[in-house]
C-alpha cells in the first residue's frame, strides 16, 4: 500500500472513536455482512462512522493489508481492529461487544 492511502486509513481510525469500513453507506450497505455489522452497532445505539470501500479501490485493498484481515467489513473502537461481521455478531451475542465499547468510550 502506499503511504497516502496509510495516512487516509490511519486518518479515519484515529479521529473517529468507531468507524466501519464496509460496503455502502451505515444509511445503505451494500452487502449482508456490511448490513450485519450497521444493525448491531444501531442496536447498541452508537454514534459511528463508515468509508464506503467500493468507492475507493487503493483504501479496499489497503485496510485489509493494514489490518492483516481478508474481509470486508471491518471494525474499529478506538483505533483498535475488532474484526469483522462474524466477530461483531459472536461478541455481541455474548454481551462482550457493549461491554467492550462502554469501557472504551469511557476511557
Amino acid at each position: 500500500m502506499d503511504s497516502d492511502t496509510r495516512v487516509q486509513i490511519e486518518s479515519l481510525i484515529n479521529s473517529n472513536s468507531i468507524v466501519v469500513f464496509m460496503k455502502g453507506s451505515k444509511l445503505m450497505p451494500q452487502c449482508g455482512f456490511s448490513n450485519n455489522v450497521v444493525q448491531i452497532l444501531n442496536s447498541l445505539g452508537l454514534e459511528f462512522e463508515t468509508f464506503d470501500v467500493l468507492a475507493d479501490m487503493a483504501v479496499r485493498e489497503g485496510i485489509k493489508e493494514y489490518s492483516n484481515w481478508p474481509t470486508i467489513p471491518q471494525v474499529y473502537l478506538k483505533g483498535e481492529f475488532l474484526g469483522g461481521s462474524d466477530i461483531l455478531i459472536e461478541m455481541y451475542n455474548s454481551g462482550e461487544l457493549k461491554e467492550k465499547i462502554e469501557v472504551a468510550l469511557a476511557s
